[in-house]
């Protein structure tokens, strides 16, 4: 199973006031990270992938089971017991864990209140309509890509599960790509999207996917922090994100 880590980045350094009026200057915004659950991948090209985004709702005490393509669960509200490989652990609201392909994890949800959790998958083509869960499970498919995943390269792969918040009024970050591939659900506040240079309003729910080629920006004009996920793959030794257009294949 996996823990949780977190981490700050600041964008931009603070430096040391020299005058009254250096004093008063506004410390940069800053983007918190918390890395949910991660793993490494020896391949991603062995067949055609895709991403998938299912919600899941058990009533308390309800028991059901999940065993799929490798994926990360993110519980959301309530509370759910997961056994995995004999291990059993609780997870509570904005805690989760990678689920490997082929594995089978028996979930039992919290006394008290339902338990709703997301699941993030990477699917392979020939597994994209086949069910996850058991019963008695209420189950809704949020998102699947249309086509596989383009440009993954051979070697290893680094897949993650990060939310992300961006503090409030913190403007559009510079242009950049993914060097993998990453499928963005927001949670909370209202992001602004960018991408060649149209900028559309992105709120709770909603659910972005950002191919390897494709160049955009996040900024959060709102008065509220923006909190959302980033299901992210990368090549294994290589950032997450990248400056600028991507580089063509060979």
């Amino acid at each position: 199973m996996q823990f949780r880590t977190t981490g700050l980045l600041l964008l931009g350094a603070i430096a040391l006031p020299t005058s009254a009026a250096a004093q008063t200057t506004p410390a940069p915004l800053a983007i918190t990270r918390t890395l949910v659950a991660t793993t490494k991948l020896p391949t991603v090209t062995d067949v055609p992938l895709h991403f998938k985004a299912v919600s899941i709702t058990l009533q308390p005490d309800e028991k059901s089971g999940v065993s799929a393509a490798n994926g990360i669960l993110y519980q959301m509200s309530g509370s759910t017991e997961v056994t995995l490989n004999g291990e059993a652990k609780m997870f509570s609201a904005g805690e989760g864990l990678f689920i490997a392909g082929g594995k089978t994890a028996a979930l039992r949800a919290g006394g008290g209140a339902p338990s709703t959790f997301l699941l993030f998958f990477l699917v392979p083509t020939v597994d994209l309509g086949r069910a996850v869960e058991t019963a008695p499970a209420t189950v809704r498919e949020l998102y699947r890509t249309a086509n596989p995943i383009p440009d993954l390269e051979s070697g290893g792969y680094d897949l993650n599960l990060t939310r992300v918040t961006f503090p409030a009024q913190m403007p559009a970050n510079l242009p950049h790509h993914r060097s993998g591939a990453a499928l963005y659900y927001i949670i909370s506040g209202i992001g602004a999207n960018t991408v060649d240079g149209k900028t559309e309003a992105r709120g709770p729910g909603s659910l972005i996917y950002e191919p390897y080629a494709l160049v955009h920006q996040w900024g959060n004009p709102g008065n509220d922090p923006l909190i959302f996920l980033a299901f992210n793959i990368n090549p294994e030794g290589v950032a997450a994100v990248l400056p600028g257009p991507a580089a063509k294949k060979q």
